[in-house]
């Protein structure tokens, strides 16, 4: 068995985790970004902003969002020689509130799917299964959703 990297997108801050591109462990998934972007792009609602933590912070990351007209949600990353400014952190602090949907889904596919290791050797079989893994999450999410939401 080996690692993947999975560079997951949410659609609806509410309830739906809705494209993971796996990748190698071996990889670095910020050159992936603008793939999860495009995938957005190409739906019915279009996106408004590309939201990312601090390892997405690169130059050509924020070059793609700008070309395209999205608005840039990466998080602002501390410097030894360049300090946060306090408009800085709370930008990430609001960036935070959507994003963590995403680690949500990381915690619980660790703890209760062993979701840090590939199953399978190859990539394509961990794909599927990451999709039926991803399913399951949106259907306990939903399921909590709408038995709040009085009929």
């Amino acid at each position: 068995m080996h690692d993947s990297s999975i560079l997951p997108h949410i659609s609806n801050p509410d309830i739906v985790l809705d494209f993971s591109h796996l990748t190698p462990a071996s990889h670095h998934d910020s050159p992936y970004f603008p793939r999860a972007i495009i995938h957005s792009m190409h739906t019915d609602e279009k996106i408004e902003t590309g939201f990312g933590d601090k390892g997405y912070g690169g130059l050509p990351n924020r070059e793609f969002l700008a070309i395209n007209n999205i608005n840039d949600g990466i998080m602002r990353k501390d410097h030894i020689n360049a300090k946060l400014t306090d408009l800085e952190i709370q930008r990430n602090k609001s960036i935070s509130k959507f994003r963590y949907i995403v680690e949500q889904y990381f915690g619980i596919s660790h703890l209760h799917d062993n979701g840090d290791k590939a199953r399978f050797p190859q990539l394509a079989k961990n794909t599927i299964d990451l999709m039926f893994r991803q399913f399951a999450f949106n259907l306990r999410k939903g399921v909590k959703i709408f038995n709040v939401i009085p009929v």
